[in-house]
């Protein structure tokens, strides 16, 4: 590689995604924690709960709900920013993971212990983080933040045309 010369590259060889893995690991995440679009599902606060996050999110709206790749691409990438903020920012255990489907629209909820408000910021092109709700205000079609007596639930919408 150009500029690296001398300094010594990993020898290990990354996992090739393949759908049947992937359909694998998000069967596994549903037997293991639960299906987010009949009840709330919880998922401890750490790194590794992202992945699991989105594998949820894309079986279901994929398999459950039969929406097409470009909302499951938006809806997984909105999950992983939702959760990372979750994970990184509350100083909690674990959170809430649900995601609602109704005529025009599909939700996505997570909701944590923590009452403090996550905050919209302007990016620049070379930022390197702080793009997560920036993120879910340009692809989603509405998001926002419900205080609870115990925490809080953000959220965000994605328009879907029936077929």
């Amino acid at each position: 590689m150009a500029g690296l010369e001398g300094v010594e590259q990993p020898r290990e060889t990354a996992a090739r995604w393949s759908p049947a893995v992937e359909d694998e690991r998000a069967l596994k995440a549903l037997e293991t924690y639960g299906n987010p679009a009949e009840a709330e599902v919880l998922l401890p606060s750490r790194p590794q709960s992202a992945a699991v996050a989105r594998r949820l999110a894309q079986l279901v709206v994929l398999r459950q709900w039969a929406l097409t790749p470009r909302h499951a691409e938006d809806t997984v990438h909105l999950v992983s920013e939702l959760v990372g903020n979750a994970v990184r920012h509350t100083g909690a255990r674990g959170f809430g993971l649900r995601m609602v489907r109704r005529r025009g629209w599909l939700r996505v909820e997570v909701r944590d212990p923590s009452r403090g408000l996550p905050c919209l910021m302007p990016v620049q092109s070379l930022d390197l983080s702080g793009r997560g709700l920036f993120l879910v205000d340009r692809l989603s079609d509405r998001w926002g933040v419900d205080l609870l007596p115990r925490g809080k639930t953000t959220w965000f919408e994605i328009r879907v045309l029936e077929r």
